[in-house]
């Protein structure tokens, strides 16, 4: 225990981020608070409860209609965008709860529904100050963690206020990209490489479960993991495809546990995916892109103007390019186009999933900026943006508020 509290592990720049997230997730409960004071309408997401309470009480695979309603079940239909894990996660606290499940009170319901998905705003919010940390100091740590914290768009989504629950698909795809980049810097220590890594590659595997189980075409990210570790350690490639490979059978696991191993569930379900349907129209679309450009600015205001501002600097400055800044920016440049070529569902979600990667990038430049002899400057013109959001994003909660 003593070698976990150690200056390193857990020191101010620790206390400070912790404070950063209670208070982010003090905004995502008073969004609950007010939504279930309102009287909102929860008719989609008990639904989507019910089809998880169904599975876990051992009656059926969870699919795309209610199991209550018979007139609308189709027992060969499967959701085409979902794993049954999408649909027992919200209903696990539920099902534990004493009594939550028979007594199908609403309010509780929507309460013990949504908190995993604050625990995964949470988690996100962690992942993120510890990646932008590693790479670019505490300032950049701070500067990723101050404006996810602060981002309407993420705490709507974390808290299921009229949005879909995507945190648990956006947590899965952060954590597979870089807990992948983290196992390829480790492949040079003097170790047995895939028993030194196991924690790594059970959290790898988790990941990508999350990330596909939530929504199916995330499964894109598993090629996109391997070349990053490809890329990244070139003398020990059979290593990493090793490693990759185990993850890989880790997440298949998962996944099929969420079926709770039933093989034909799984196949038909996987065949009846809709892995990755792209309207090329969108492409020739003014209003495409403009909705695209809206769903950025809903998600996180800042990166209106961060985002340009640290991509000019990146095109302009050498200094600049380097991996740590490269690498969330080529994971932001495909998800932002399969969100302009998937304008309906989950074309939102692959924006909300972009954001986290996008705050890393802008993190990225604007520590290197801060080395400059401008240093003063930035930061001036940084916290006063930051502070500038913030202010702004809690009016907006307060406005919501008051309904």
């Amino acid at each position: 225990m003593g070698q976990f509290f150690t200056r390193e592990r857990f020191g101010k720049p620790q206390v400070y981020a912790a404070l950063l997230l209670l208070v982010f997730c003090v905004q995502c409960l008073w969004l609950v608070h007010r939504s279930v004071q309102r009287g909102d309408s929860f008719s989609r997401e008990q639904a989507r409860i019910e089809k998880g309470l169904w599975q876990w009480q051992g009656n059926g695979i969870a699919k795309t209609s209610p199991p209550q309603d018979e007139n609308l079940e189709h027992p060969d239909v499967y959701d085409p965008n979902h794993s049954p894990l999408w649909y027992l996660i919200p209903a696990f606290p539920v099902w534990l709860w004493p009594h939550a499940a028979s007594d199908h009170v609403p309010v509780l319901w929507t309460w013990l529904g949504r908190a995993p998905y604050i625990v995964f705003g949470i988690l996100l919010g962690a992942s993120l100050w510890y990646v932008a940390r590693r790479l670019y100091g505490n300032q950049g740590g701070y500067i990723a963690l101050v404006l996810y914290c602060f981002s309407p768009g993420i705490i709507r989504s974390t808290s299921l206020w009229s949005a879909q629950p995507e945190m648990g698909a956006a947590w899965g795809a952060f954590g597979a990209i870089f807990t992948a980049i983290a196992v390829a810097h480790t492949l040079y220590a003097p170790r047995e490489v895939v028993l030194w890594n196991w924690r790594r590659i059970l959290l790898l595997g988790l990941s990508l479960t999350l990330a596909v189980g939530s929504q199916f075409s995330l499964a894109l990210l598993i090629p996109f993991a391997l070349a990053f570790m490809l890329y990244l350690a070139p003398a020990r490639r059979a290593a990493a495809i090793a490693i990759w490979g185990s993850a890989f059978v880790v997440a298949f696991f998962l996944l099929f546990a969420a079926y709770f191993f039933h093989p034909g569930e799984m196949w038909e379900s996987l065949r009846q995916a809709a892995w990755l349907k792209l309207s090329w129209q969108a492409a020739g679309m003014r209003g495409a892109y403009q909705e695209l450009l809206l769903h950025i600015a809903q998600i996180s205001p800042a990166l209106l103007i961060l985002f340009p501002a640290a991509l000019l600097v990146y095109a302009m400055w050498p200094r600049a390019r380097y991996f740590g800044n490269t690498a969330p920016l080529l994971m932001a440049a495909l998800l932002l186009p399969l969100a302009l070529l998937t304008p309906h569902y989950p074309g939102f979600g692959f924006a909300l999933i972009a954001v986290p990667f996008l705050l890393v990038f802008v993190s990225g430049v604007i520590s290197d900026l801060l080395e400059t002899r401008h240093r003063n400057l930035v930061w001036a013109c940084i916290w006063g943006l930051a502070m500038g959001v913030a202010i702004w994003n809690l009016a907006s909660l307060a406005q919501a508020g008051r309904g």
